[in-house]
């Protein structure tokens, strides 16, 4: 699953369940944990970095993560470099005693870090981010949820390709990976995914690989006009879309977390789906639309609505504040039973023992859900 998607999101959040279990059990269903933590604190196949978030990744894939370091290395910021005797004492009590948390450490900065936003005055916390960006550091596991911090190296193992890549070989290599996680893609939809941002040289990589024969240029049409492109679809991809033509095609209903990759490019999403989502974590109560921590109802091939949802642990209840089903969506008994599946797999899956629903339900699905 993370060689299909490149990559995926992680955020403390959890008033449902963190982002990247929302992410897997989505595609996957009910999975082993267990599975997830092996890879990525016993065997290693996978580490935490930046991708177009903070993001779970695959260590394979370091060669093209490490370009991100390189460039942080190059060009520290002046606020690293007054702050020597910091980063000196965190390198030296990881060295010394292992994998640490940040509480362990002094602030020994001589310049405080400045933001207006919340990690003004973090010295250490910043000092971390810092060196994780630059390779350095990685989370070498975590207790609690806290981040357990040590060297890279001894983070890496020892298949870990190490080879520096040209600034053109990176731009494809990552271009490859979105456009395949994206199934087709826009140079648009490319720079807003995996490496985000980071893809210099793209309309010369694009052709590139055109040329090649790698991607090929693919039509979309609908209500009888093509959109405009270009639109790019890797070649390997091919016979799946044929697959997908002839009946191939097996629709189902899940539930989509709020920072899920194929949602999180949220122009994207309203081009594709003609559905517009926000997350409204930092807008006010009373300002809200439709809820803190809202997940949208993938149903089959259609964006048909979201449910703002909020996992009480200690009673063992999935309560759900809200449905909302979009204008178009269908007034069906088997769609409102797919949606309540859906929600009952939710449910499941956290170890929930019953669940609750408010009053705001909209009438074409109320029958049906319980």
């Amino acid at each position: 699953m993370f060689r299909d998607l490149g990559c995926i999101q992680i955020d403390p959040i959890s008033v449902v369940a963190r982002t990247h279990l929302l992410v897997l059990r989505s595609r996957l269903g009910a999975f082993d944990l267990r599975a997830l933590e092996s890879l990525l604190w016993e065997e290693r196949f996978l580490f935490e970095y930046w991708a177009h978030a903070a993001s779970i990744v695959l260590t394979e894939d370091y060669p093209i993560h490490a370009a991100m370091m390189q460039k942080y290395r190059e060009s520290p910021s002046a606020w690293f470099r007054e702050n020597e005797e910091l980063r000196a004492h965190i390198m030296s009590e990881i060295g010394e005693k292992g994998p640490l948390p940040s509480r362990f450490f002094e602030d020994r900065s001589r310049a405080g870090w400045e933001s207006t936003g919340w990690t003004s005055g973090r010295n250490v916390s910043r000092m971390l981010d810092h060196l994780w960006t630059r390779g350095e550091l990685m989370v070498a596991g975590r207790s609690g949820g806290q981040k357990l911090w040590d060297h890279a190296e001894r983070c890496l193992p020892s298949w870990t390709l190490r080879e520096a890549l040209p600034e053109d070989e990176v731009t494809r290599r990552a271009a490859v990976k979105a456009i395949r996680a994206l199934g087709v893609a826009q140079p648009a939809h490319i720079r807003q995914h995996f490496t985000r941002g980071r893809y210099p040289a793209l309309p010369a990589v694009l052709a590139d690989l055109e040329a090649s024969g790698t991607v090929q240029q693919a039509r979309i049409q609908a209500d009888g006009a093509a959109w405009r492109g270009p639109w790019y679809v890797h070649v390997d991809d091919l016979p799946l879309l044929e697959h997908l033509d002839t009946d191939g095609w097996e629709p189902r209903t899940t539930l989509l977390s709020p920072f899920d990759n194929l949602i999180c490019d949220r122009k994207r999403t309203e081009l594709l789906f003609n559905f517009r989502y926000r997350i409204e974590i930092y807008v006010p109560a009373g300002k809200r639309k439709y809820g803190y921590y809202v997940l949208p109802i993938l149903h089959e091939d259609r964006l048909i609505g979201r449910i703002d949802p909020m996992m009480d642990r200690k009673q063992g209840v999935l309560r759900v504040n809200a449905v909302y089903a979009e204008a178009d969506t269908p007034d069906s008994p088997e769609t409102a039973r797919a949606v309540g599946g859906a929600i009952e797999d939710l449910a499941t899956f956290l170890g929930a023992a019953r669940i609750e629903y408010s009053d705001r339900v909209p009438p074409i699905w109320r029958a049906n859900l319980r």
